[in-house]
């Protein structure tokens, strides 16, 4: 390997890419491949960033240790998708899609000639078939809430899934766009809060796709996928942000683990129905804030005067990281957007944000579905009324004296 280090900051030979993008293009022809790994031609490349997202720092580090070649290439054999899924009109409306690459699950079909000519594309989704099993699925089975079918869910509590994994595309025109702000303000800020990670942010206006360094979306179908995009089908979904402590480890102080519970339990309901079941698992951990800063407001809220209660929920938040929340649900609808979806029939979720986000791009919800009471951790009692005060849906609104309660354990109970 040479010693030679090449910056990518400005344009070689040409005023830009070999191979501009044509974003939101009707076919995966005209919008062209999205080379962003091309180390050895620079000038080939038309996207900023890099593959694998927040996992990108980790092949930097396999080949600075000598584990892996800096040039190698994914044999792509036998990975293509393992159910057929659109293309959907949305996939033509630059104003619809501006988060992921709706043709990324299949570049080894559609660029099959470039790659053999040598070009670097690499796809940024994968689907993929598995069973998922969960202690809360066996419970609902004993109960009497679900049934076994055979199909869809079987007796041991083994439910039949389509799973997909995303990787984040941005098209930087559009993600300003969605946003109201200029796309010089977005790259520039972009660059300075990633310590100047990316460069061409600023120096290459040319580069409209920027693959950024952060985690990805995982969902899982319940149900034939293939249905999705007909006006008939009905679907279900819970859109679910995740929660390390809750989700894996069963921390109580939070709603995360029983509501995706209790989501997946709503749409194994609606695929036995005849519709799709759809679980989106966003990389959002602590409102996208982190699970450092997460951490440390869970000592804030009790360790101050008066207890852990709902009036304070969401200063404490502020006063360590400066925002309640920086998810920005305005990205979010694009998945749906992908899958053809123009209606949700059943809809997990009590975010006031979500579903607004939702409305604003046109995606109808014709029944929010809040967490059953008796699935709200006794420790949780205080975020939810906090949420339900708020905005976030509900039948009955806390008042002022319910908020001030110190609903919270202590820090050492």
């Amino acid at each position: 390997m040479s010693d030679h280090i090449v910056l990518t900051s400005h344009p070689r030979g040409k005023a830009g890419p070999s191979s501009p993008v044509s974003w939101g293009a009707a076919t995966a022809a005209e919008r062209g491949p999205l080379v962003a790994a091309s180390l050895s031609q620079p000038a080939l490349r038309n996207a900023i960033g890099t593959h694998s997202g927040s996992y990108s720092v980790y092949r930097a580090l396999a080949v600075a240790a000598g584990h892996l070649q800096r040039d190698h290439k994914p044999d792509l054999t036998d990975t293509a998708p393992v159910v057929t899924l659109g293309p959907h009109p949305q996939w033509a409306d630059p104003h619809k899609i501006i988060s992921l690459d709706p043709w990324g699950h299949r570049v080894a079909e559609y660029f099959a000639e470039q790659i053999a000519a040598g070009l670097d594309v690499r796809p940024t989704i994968a689907i993929t078939k598995a069973h998922i099993n969960m202690p809360e699925l066996v419970a609902a089975i004993a109960a009497g809430r679900l049934k076994p079918d055979g199909d869809i869910l079987e007796a041991n509590g083994d439910v039949r899934v389509t799973k997909a994994a995303i990787e984040p595309v941005w098209y930087l025109p559009g993600v300003a766009e969605r946003f109201g702000i200029k796309e010089s303000a977005l790259r520039r800020a972009l660059f300075e809060q990633t310590g100047g990670m990316f460069p061409e942010l600023v120096t290459r206006p040319d580069l409209k796709v920027f693959l950024p360094p952060i985690g990805g979306m995982t969902l899982y179908f319940f149900g034939d996928v293939e249905k999705l995009g007909k006006p008939e089908t009905k679907v279900a979904c819970r859109l679910h942000d995740e929660c390390n402590g809750s989700d894996v480890f069963g921390s109580d102080i939070c709603t995360c683990r029983p509501y995706l519970a209790h989501g997946i339990e709503v749409c194994i309901e609606m695929a036995q129905q005849g519709g799709v079941g759809l679980v989106v698992y966003n990389r959002k951990e602590g409102r996208a804030l982190g699970e450092v800063t997460k951490f440390l407001v869970y000592n804030a809220r009790k360790r101050q005067v008066g207890g852990d209660r709902a009036e304070t929920y969401f200063e404490r938040t502020e006063c360590v990281a400066g925002v309640q929340d920086m998810r920005f649900q305005e990205l979010m609808p694009d998945v749906f957007h992908w899958l053809g979806i123009t209606r949700i029939d059943r809809w997990a979720s009590m975010s006031n944000m979500k579903h607004g986000a939702l409305a604003a791009q046109g995606i109808e919800v014709v029944e929010r579905v809040a967490i059953p009471d008796a699935l709200i951790p006794a420790d949780a009692r205080v975020e939810m009324d906090a949420k339900k005060a708020a905005g976030y849906f509900t039948e009955k609104v806390p008042d002022a004296a319910e908020l001030v309660v110190a609903k919270g354990r202590g820090l050492h109970e």
